[in-house]
């Protein structure tokens, strides 16, 4: 968890190197900078951006010890108020309106609608916690269930909140020494178990079964 927030300091750079889409410009800036060896990641030019702030809500809320449907009340709590910490971080706008929606506390607070748009990164990058506090395969199920959940709290549309579980389940698989290139095969195995959990909630079953295929077919090419 530290060596991600480590990366993602050097890669958002202040949201000076993120928004850039030149590779070569940026290894160029970073020569002029010394190299690695020479960057103290210090605010304010090395702030965390919003992917850390959310991956430790996500983390101090698995450590609670919370189960179940208070897990994922904590866990919507927790991302509402990191978004008080987002000066300078550069939240994507997929998170900033499912934090708007989501009503910890009550009856299903931590569930939003189906967004057709919800398709970034930003539930992935902060679900890697959840692999590392699931990390055995008898909990494969639990894994599931949280990684989906907790991503489509922000990013309710297969391609987003199925980023949440690819990286979950490689943390948990790293965690058990599982060589890198078999990640992507158990991902393929996994899918149709996490198709079968989304069904089961009844939530936006058919707004998710039109938009499922793309995230697999993707990891198939």
């Amino acid at each position: 968890m530290v060596l991600s927030g480590v990366g993602d300091a050097l890669g958002y750079r202040g949201a000076r190197w993120e928004y850039c889409t030149s590779g070569p410009r940026i290894h160029g800036e970073l020569a002029e900078l010394g190299g690695l060896a020479a960057i103290s990641l210090e605010p304010p030019e090395w702030p965390v951006s919003d992917d850390t702030v959310l991956h430790l809500a996500t983390a101090e809320g698995l450590a609670t010890g919370l189960e179940g449907e208070p897990l994922l009340q904590e866990l919507a709590r927790r991302y509402v108020a990191a978004m008080g910490d987002m000066e300078g971080r550069k939240p994507g706008p997929s998170s900033i309106l499912g934090t708007s929606q989501l009503q910890p506390g009550e009856p299903e607070g931590y569930r939003i609608p189906f967004n057709p748009r919800g398709t970034g990164c930003g539930a992935a990058m902060r679900s890697l916690a959840i692999g590392l506090r699931y990390p055995h395969a008898s909990e494969l199920p639990t894994l599931i269930r949280v990684s989906i959940e907790s991503g489509r709290m922000t990013h309710h549309h297969p391609t987003g909140y199925l980023g949440a579980l690819a990286v979950a389940l490689f943390g948990a698989l790293g965690a058990r020494g599982e060589p890198p290139e078999r990640w992507g095969a158990e991902l393929l195995r996994v899918l149709p178990l996490a198709w079968d959990y989304v069904e089961g909630t009844g939530v936006a079953v058919e707004d998710n079964a039109a938009a499922w295929p793309f995230f697999g077919e993707a990891w198939h090419r």
